[in-house]
Parts: C-alpha cells; structure tokens; sequence
C-alpha cells in the first residue's frame, strides 16, 4: 500500500513508458509523480506528443505494443494496479475506472442503440437484472441531460448530435459508478457552446459523485474553467504543476510561459491594419443549398412512392470580402459554415445564387476557369495529403496541372522555394506526409495551396486539429503570407480567439441563416444579435474564467461532503 490518505484515487509515482526506435528506446513518459483525489479534476496539458494521453494509457493498462511501462508504480485508492494481470485490468476499466475520449463515434457502436449498449456496460459491473439495468440507462441519460431519455434510449448513435453523443458516452463512462474519470480531449472535437455544456456537465459530476477526474487536453481555456490544479508536460516530463491559477497566472518554467503565451483571447485587440476602400474581390450573393435526407425505404419502387425530405443548410447567404483581405464565419455544427466554404471553393454546387471571384464566377469542379486562383485549406492535413506521395509531388502537382513549370528542373525549384516559404527545409520534399508532425503537415498543406499562386484561399479549420503553440505558428505564418503575397481568405472556424486575431471581417451564422455580419470589433464587443452574445459568453477564454472565479470566491461555497 502507498502512503497516501484515504482520500488520494489515484496515485502514480516515478512512471516510465518507452517506447523501442532504431536509435534506442525513446521515453513517452519519462519518471512522472501525481496524485488526484476525490471530487478534484487535475488538468494534464501539453503539446502534441508530450505524454499527456500515453499517461492515461498507462493507467488504464492500455499502451499500445511496443511501447510498455517500464518503471515507476501506479495506485487507485491504495491498491497498486500497475502490474495486474490483463484480465483482472480489464475488470477494472469501466467498473474503476471510467474513459471519455475525443470523438464519441469511436467509442460507440453504430451498430446497437445506446440502451443497449448502456445495459450491456451496466450488466458487465452489476449485479441487475434487464429490467433494472434499462431503467438505470435511462436515469443516466437524463443525468447527462439528455431529454425524452425513456424514448432516445432507444435510439442509435448517429441519431444525435456530436455534442449528445459525447453526453453519452460520459453516461457510460460512469455506469458503474468508478472512482476515477480519465477524459481524453473530451471537448476538442466540438463547437464552442456544445463545448461548455460538457464542460458544465463534468463540473457538476465531480462535486456530486466525487469523482476524481484526470483532465487530458491541450486547451488551456477548458483547464481554467474546469479543473482544480494542473500539470504541464513537456517531452515525457511534468515540467510545472500547481493550482491552475496560480500557474496560469505566475508561470515558473519558460515553457509554461510560452505556453500561455500562446492562447489567443476573444478580448484581444487584432494587429491587423484597417483596409479602408479596398477592392471587393469576392462575392457571394444570395447562396443556397438544400440536402435530401435519406428516406426509410431501401427498394428503389418504395423510395420513389415516399416523400423526399430535405434540409436547408444554406439559406440566402450573402457577403463580400475585400482583396487582401480575411472574412470569418462562425457558428456551431451545422450552421452551414463547410457547406459555404465548398461552394465558394467550387466543390459543390449551389442550387440558386452566385459566386465570383474577381469577375469570373465560380463554377463545381471547374479548376481551368480560374488556373488555379482559388484554393483550399483543409482541417485535417494528413487526411488531404496523399499518403503514398513524396512531399514534393505532392506541392508540384498544381504547378504540373495548371501549367506553371517549363521543366522539371524549374518544378523542383518551386518546390523548394515553396517550402521554404512556410518554413520546412528544401530536402523535406523527399519524405512522405506520415514523416512529419501535425503542424508541419499544415504547413505542407499550405505550400500546395500557394503553389497554383491563387489570389483567394479558402481556409476551412485550418488549426482546429493543432495543439496551441503549433497553431500560434501556422497562424502567424498565414498572416505573413497573406501581407507578402496579398492573398485574401475566407476563414471558417469554431476558434472566437483565433477569428478575433486573424479577420477583419465576421459573419455568424445560425441554422444556415447570416444573422449578423460586421468589422470584427464591432461585433465582438458590441454583438447585437442574442446568438452572437451566446457564442462568446460560452467561450472559454482565460480571463474571463478568472474573474468569474475572483467573483465566486467573495461569496461563501457549498461543496458536497465526500464520504471517505
């Protein structure tokens, strides 16, 4: 037994994970000390690779081979679990401890309803019969502040939303009542407002269940709004911990401090020079796009005799951007912002309206009209690079298309120069997409947009997959581009703090619908629609966390007594 009090859940002391390279065994975890205790979120943050989900993995028994914990022990409530057998580990996921991780569909089977894969977790823990474990789904759905539980309990996966389903899953994270919480990026793949309700939802489970959470993210806002102390890691290590205000505020370690530094604010005032009377260069006037919604017939006689149903997910939207210029649409899930962004990219048709650039319109699939002019970013830069490709085939192919290389010679010093535009070495052009970090893949993403030399990029999440410092240098290094080359962007993004650094402009966008549109000052600080005053009230900017945390503690707090 450890030495800890009664109220310690989870303590790890002097943990190693390694993993085996050709150059010898790399530390993921390297000699790492922490402790949660009951009714306490610690917040675990760093970048990309710095150990933050291989901790979680470890204590769950569940790092993946090669990789294996090499030293160090690991207790949950006083009992050491670190070298338990695979199958006494796998009794105690889920029963102990309880998991939520970044994208709910990978943790739910599209297969079976939530209720049954509720009962059948529950079923595997406790001691209930059908009928008991049915009603237990269901009061846990309605715990997560899922409505009509008693009817969605019987509904399956993609029949919610991104944000309910990950409601969902926390439902099934604590079915069996565990004493310890691990969330993996839990709000990351979400938008703003559905991510303070998960953040709302496990506040509200740790002070009544007393639950002990392990806080695993790389938003620095989610850990000031959330958790009680937080952890830093960097490279394997935990290089400063403390309560998160006292380290958010008074970082001891240069790499804390960069960190901080990092996380742009809704509050900050843009550096970018007003453009009074620039030139419009596109415009977009009165778009519209319908989707047919699948019917329930699967015979083709059965589909043509059943109404066609069909959503809007565009309804008359009009803008214009200036030339040199950034235009931003916000909104949550489902506002429409993608479904705009590729029709302005020309990848997909809009049913009524008009789009030009300059003064060609843009027309689906129709790449020669512009040679080029218009290009895309994409949120996932792994997913849009060609994985069997070589870095530098892969920025020479628009070059090659359009025409814009005389040789191969010449090809292969654009290819180069382009590179070195966005800051990756010319030999990089030899490698393939996997060899490179999330960071430098958008980086190489963004070298083969340039490549075409378009006057418009559409820029759709383009940092939304990045952890904060990665994303500071790919949107400083947008911003130099764009003064450099003039490129004009239309930005779509669910990040307020990135809009409020990066545009000039900002359309808000609501079930399809522009409800307001402005000078990115104007509407941040004076919104006049009530959607807009909600979507930056659910922003989980730093300082605001602060001073609604420096307001509660003038007023007396009733925290619920955990039992030991």
């Amino acid at each position: 037994m450890t030495k800890t009090d009664n109220h310690t859940v989870l303590c790890i002391r002097n943990l190693t994970v390694e993993f085996p390279t050709s150059a010898g065994s790399f530390k993921a975890v390297n000699c790492i000390s922490l402790d949660i205790a009951r009714g306490e979120v610690l917040g675990v943050i760093g970048e990309s690779g710095a150990g933050k989900s291989m901790t979680g993995a470890a204590v769950t028994g569940l790092v993946d081979p090669p990789g294996r914990v090499v030293s160090g022990e690991i207790f949950l409530q006083g009992e050491r679990i670190d070298g338990l057998s695979e199958v006494a580990l796998k009794s105690l996921r889920g029963r102990r401890i309880g998991t939520v991780f970044q994208d709910p569909l990978v943790s739910l089977n599209p297969l079976y309803t939530v209720g049954r894969q509720l009962i059948e977790t529950i079923r595997s823990h406790l001691p209930l019969d059908a009928k008991a474990a049915r009603q237990r789904a269901i009061e846990l759905l309605r715990e997560v502040g899922i409505g009509e539980a008693e009817r969605r309990v019987d509904a399956y996966p993609h029949q919610f939303s991104g944000g309910m389903r990950q409601r969902v899953v926390i439902a099934l994270a604590i079915a069996a009542d565990p004493d310890l919480l691990i969330a993996d990026e839990p709000t990351s793949a979400l938008d703003v407002s559905v991510q303070a309700q998960i953040i709302a939802l496990l506040k509200s489970l740790c002070e009544k269940r007393g639950l002990a959470v392990l806080l695993i993210t790389h938003d620095m806002g989610v850990v000031a709004e959330i958790a009680d102390r937080v952890a830093v890691m960097n490279r394997g290590r935990i290089v400063e911990t403390g309560a998160v205000t006292d380290v958010v505020r008074n970082p001891q370690e240069a790499y804390t401090r960069a960190l901080i530094a990092a996380i742009p604010s809704i509050h900050s005032k843009s550096a970018r020079p007003a453009l009074p009377g620039v030139r419009e260069l596109v415009r977009v006037e009165t778009i519209r796009r319908d989707f047919e919604l699948p019917g329930g017939f699967s015979l083709p006689l059965l589909r043509r005799l059943s109404p066609v149903r069909s959503i809007t997910a565009v309804n008359d939207v009009s803008f214009t951007i200036g030339e040199g210029q950034t235009f931003a649409l916000v909104g949550e899930s489902g506002s429409g912002k993608s479904t705009i962004a590729r029709m302005v990219a020309g990848l997909l048709r809009a049913q009524s309206g008009r789009i030009s650039v300059g003064d060609k319109a843009i027309a689906p699939n129709d790449r020669s009209a512009h040679k080029g002019a218009v290009q895309m970013i994409f949120q996932d830069p792994y997913a849009s690079l060609n994985p069997r490709w070589q870095v530098g085939d892969i920025i020479a192919e628009p070059i090659r298309r359009l025409g814009l290389g005389q040789s191969r010679a010449k090809v292969d010093h654009q290819v180069a120069e382009l590179l070195e535009r966005v800051r990756l070495e010319p030999e990089a052009r030899h490698r393939y997409p996997h060899e490179f970090s999330g960071g430098q893949r958008q980086r190489i993403a963004i070298a083969r947009a340039l490549s075409s030399r378009p006057r418009f990029i559409v820029c759709d999440e383009p940092t939304s997959a990045l952890d904060v410092s990665v994303q500071a240098q790919v949107l400083d290094l947008m911003a130099g581009l764009q003064a450099e080359f003039g490129l004009t962007y239309l930005l779509i993004s669910h990040n307020l703090a990135v809009v409020r650094q990066m545009a000039d402009r900002v359309g808000v966008l609501k079930g399809g619908v522009l409800v307001e549109e402005g000078v990115v000052e104007q509407v941040f600080e004076r919104p006049q629609h009530a959607y807009t005053r909600m979507l930056l009230a659910a922003a989980p900017d730093i300082q605001d966390v602060f001073r609604r945390r420096e307001a509660a503690l003038s007023e007396p707090i009733a925290r619920p007594v955990v039992q030991a």
